[in-house]
């Protein structure tokens, strides 16, 4: 779109029935709408969502309607032209707002909306600051230059686009935080002097996650879970202890790789288990993970090591062979200044302090949003979780808590949990299939890969987190537990090796507390029938009550 400021252009939406005109003198843009919709409300869109019935879209909607922002707006707002019921309801995806809330036709009006209202989305605000005209902003900002809604935005403008507006620092201001810590989570400040605004950002310019502070995640957060799984190990011999962690690490590695629908020999997963068993003992570099891709990538034939040179997808394939993704990775030029970005962020959020578990899920979904590699991203995603669970000590050294089981087991949530991101990106990647029946992209995307609110994955991952300490773990120190006792009174009762008292063990747990007719007239026909049944007497006996 071309805007003409001498001789004012109406750009008229049909849908939304909105407009905008320029004002040369007042660098503003107006954003108009009918005061009574029209009475086909019902057939308006936006971004392929139906605009609720009565309502004008408003905020962030607002905005990348009247200046073709290419980027998703994932929860919409609109207000009302009636009353609503506690001043807000959501609607089929929607933020419904009473029509007191109308702020006015500005672009000022409406960013300030955005920012007071609706949730932060940095990739949104990046790339309206980049459409909008280069005064609007200017004047919106010294309209109140020392008022703290403007100068974060004047702030968030500089910090996204890398340019400077012509507006002298604020020197009689006092500090304000970016992000409210009420509703967000922060990391440590950082004094922009210019703005006069404490930058508690996650990330840097090059990567930057959001994380909501909602009511889950408040709850996960106030149970201490690393404290409690430290608690139980420290009730626990050590004997038990490495084997349970012996045992749970090895679950893990078998789980990641079931994950991607793989069942790798057990030389492969052992050499897995080894490298995940060193998370957190080499700082978080990009030299660490491509170390990582190494260990896991054994036959380098067919499958690249390292950063990738070309396109990468997931999805089908039509008839053809070609590709048919429903989420296609980071272009191949911008891998290597998004990796550095996701480090520098990464290490951000240790030195602020942030909450391990969050921590964890902003740069292992980060990374697999940016799907460096031509394979294995998915397993190195899941060792990432691992490092910096390590790394901030939230995990006991040795231990590696099973999440990758968890994930598994909830693996129609997983998925859903990464198409919710990824999903509504796809409507602004431009690509092509390449003759070797792969993607390119034709657009610049890095933008989409670099700002992404991660909430709904840090809840996952934290319930993920969650079921291992409470289930997984005490689970299996009491199952060492029981087994020990059985293999000792068994030991007791009849001398056999370790092992076939083992076998012996899991043939009766598996068969209702009963040896069955093959095993006992076969490896076990030695045994007397009096022997037998002590035996599955002390079995019965030791797993009662216990829960698998």
């Amino acid at each position: 779109m071309v805007f003409d400021l001498k001789a004012c252009i109406l750009v008229l939406d049909q849908q939304a029935q909105l407009s905008v005109i320029f004002d040369q003198k007042e660098g503003f843009s107006t954003v108009a709408a009918e005061n009574h919709p029209r009475n086909d409300d019902h057939a308006r869109t936006f971004q392929e969502k139906t605009v609720p019935t009565g309502t004008r879209l408003v905020g962030w909607a607002a905005l990348v309607q009247t200046f073709g922002v290419q980027a998703p707006v994932r929860r919409p707002s609109a207000v009302s032209g009636q009353h609503v019921k506690a001043s807000r309801r959501e609607e089929r995806g929607w933020n419904v707002f009473d029509k007191r809330y109308w702020p006015g036709e500005s672009f000022g009006d409406q960013l300030g909306f955005a920012l007071r209202h609706e949730d932060l989305d940095l990739l949104v605000l990046k790339r309206l600051f980049e459409a909008a005209p280069h005064d609007t902003v200017t004047a919106f900002v010294r309209s109140a230059p020392t008022g703290a809604p403007n100068r974060r935005a004047w702030f968030l403008y500089e910090f996204l686009t890398g340019r400077t507006l012509d507006i002298p620092d604020a020197e009689e201001a006092s500090f304000t935080d970016l992000l409210d810590d009420r509703l967000y989570f922060t990391a440590a400040p950082r004094l922009s002097r210019r703005h006069k605004v404490r930058d508690n950002l996650l990330g840097t310019p090059a990567f930057c996650p959001v994380i909501r502070r909602t009511q889950a995640l408040i709850e996960f957060g106030a149970r201490s879970l690393g404290t409690k799984a430290n608690e139980v190990i420290g009730r626990t011999g050590a004997n038990v202890v490495t084997r349970a962690a012996s045992f749970l690490l090895l679950a893990d590695s078998r789980a990641s790789f079931e994950i991607e629908g793989e069942k790798p020999p057990r030389g492969r997963l052992e050499r897995w288990s080894r490298a995940v068993l060193q998370a957190g003992k080499n700082p978080l570099t990009i030299d660490e993970i491509l170390r990582l891709h190494t260990v896991l990538i054994e036959d380098t034939r067919f499958t690249r090591v390292g950063l990738r040179p070309d396109g990468v997808f997931l999805g089908e394939r039509d008839h053809e062979g070609d590709p048919l993704p429903e989420f296609i990775g980071a272009r191949p030029q911008d891998l290597q200044p998004l990796m550095q970005g996701l480090i520098a962020a990464n290490e951000r959020m240790r030195e602020g302090a942030l909450d391990s578990v969050l921590q964890a899920a902003a740069t292992a979904f980060g990374f697999v949003y940016i799907h460096p590699f031509q394979d294995g991203n998915g397993r190195l995603h899941r060792c990432l979780i691992h490092h910096v669970l390590a790394k901030r000590k939230f995990a006991p050294p040795g231990m590696v808590f099973p999440v990758s089981p968890v994930m598994l087991d909830r693996i129609d949530t997983y998925r859903d949990t990464l198409r919710a991101h990824s999903g509504p990106l796809m409507n602004f990647i431009e690509w092509r299939p390449t003759p070797e029946r792969n993607v390119e992209v034709l657009n610049d995307t890095a933008d989409l890969y670099r700002y992404f609110d991660c909430t709904e994955a840090a809840e996952f991952l934290y319930a993920c987190v969650a079921r291992a300490i409470d289930k997984d773990l005490p689970q299996e120190i009491d199952f060492l537990r029981r087994n020990d006792e059985a293999m000792r009174r068994i030991m007791n009762t009849v001398e056999m090796p370790d092992r076939m008292a083992e076998n012996l063990i899991r043939f009766i747990r598996v068969n209702e507390g009963k040896l069955g007719r093959k095993r006992r007239e076969g490896e076990f026909e030695k045994l007397t029938d009096d022997e037998v049944a002590s035996i599955e007497a002390i079995v019965r006996e030791a797993f009662e009550g216990f829960k698998s």
